[in-house]
């Protein structure tokens, strides 16, 4: 198989796609250290539970959402317990299974700390688009993350499920 190379274009591309979200995660990271003590992905965990019914998702659906391992969830996880921000239940269905919940702390830490992460967001990213590059962006980024979901999903590691939770995901999921 021969390789294709990169264009001259297509690697200023790249470079400057990477650099910009590298640069773009570390002041995310560091507003939320500021803030709340935190690194983005703990952020994230607890606006994703936010955002879920009663405030709760089953671990495998959390790493789903987030696109992470799930060790490096229940790592997350057991460090947002420890501070009182998350809480773990079994999962009814499932006796291997657990739902993290949002608890009463970690919603006030969320809401105390949004402000200045969607004004970090707005800073270093939307304030510098126009309405049309904004835009253009969300087709870009739509089309990258449609074309990354292709992948079989015995690739992607937070796709992978036991035998359990892959009965319960074809079942109801009323129970989160």
């Amino acid at each position: 198989m021969t390789t294709r190379w990169l264009t001259p274009d297509e690697q200023r591309a790249w470079r400057a796609y990477v650099a910009a979200t590298h640069l773009l995660e570390d002041a995310l990271d560091r507003q939320l250290q500021q803030d709340a003590g935190m690194p983005h992905l703990y952020y994230s965990i607890l606006a994703t539970l936010s955002e879920a019914p009663d405030r709760r998702l089953r671990m495998t659906d959390l790493a789903e959402a987030l696109k992470i391992t799930r060790s490096r969830l229940t790592y997350a996880v057991t460090r947002l317990e420890k501070d009182g921000l998350v809480a773990r239940e079994g999962c009814p269905s499932d006796r291997r299974g657990s739902i993290a919940v949002l608890t009463g702390e970690g919603m006030a830490v969320l809401e105390r700390t949004a402000p200045g992460h969607v004004e970090t967001v707005r800073t270093h990213l939307f304030d510098l688009l126009s309405t049309d590059q904004v835009r253009h962006l969300e087709e870009i980024c739509t089309r990258i993350k449609g074309g990354l979901e292709q992948a079989p999903t015995e690739e992607v590691p937070w796709l992978r499920r036991s035998c359990g939770a892959r009965e319960e995901q074809q079942g109801t999921r009323d129970e989160r």
